[in-house]
């Protein structure tokens, strides 16, 4: 984990505390590197409420509700999916806003439409308000794609509680 990224989870949790809300996350392309980022923090339970690591398209409806047309119809790595993540986060938890992603961090699955390095990250928030974030990284690496993304994630959760 970035000393970066351990920075911006600091933050969440305090903007988090001091707003009394409670956090999930819906991860695809991260693994998991998001909540790992949150709960390396310590005290972090009173805010982080539950992740979702929803690697496959089925676990992805399953678990969180996303329409398997959906994605069926949008694929796995698009806006609407990581949207629909985040919301179904919000949904299938106790959670006040919920930070989502979806990507390629490669080094293969990339194609023209969706390159290797493509990410959708997504924040919703309680009052039906969910932010959205398309990230082109390049192919720099998947390490790299997967910090790249826990850091843009978490800064577009600072933003949504901001705003």
């Amino acid at each position: 984990m970035t000393d970066t990224n351990l920075i911006l989870a600091e933050k969440l949790l305090q903007a988090c505390r001091a707003k009394d809300l409670k956090l999930a996350t819906a991860e695809s392309c991260t693994g998991g590197l998001i909540a790992a980022a949150l709960t390396e923090i310590a005290g972090s339970s009173d805010v982080f409420e539950r992740g979702f690591v929803t690697y496959s398209n089925a676990a992805k409806s399953a678990s969180l509700g996303v329409p398997a047309e959906m994605i069926a119809g949008r694929g796995a790595v698009s806006e609407q999916v990581a949207r629909a993540m985040a919301e179904g986060a919000l949904r299938k938890s106790l959670a006040d806003i919920a930070i989502a992603c979806t990507g390629i961090a490669g080094p293969g699955g990339g194609s023209a439409d969706k390159p290797v390095g493509l990410v959708h990250i997504a924040v919703a928030r309680g009052d039906d308000v969910t932010f959205h974030s398309e990230k082109r990284y390049g192919d720099i690496g998947r390490a790299e794609v997967r910090q790249a993304t826990v850091r843009d994630a978490l800064s577009l959760a600072l933003e949504a509680i901001s705003d």
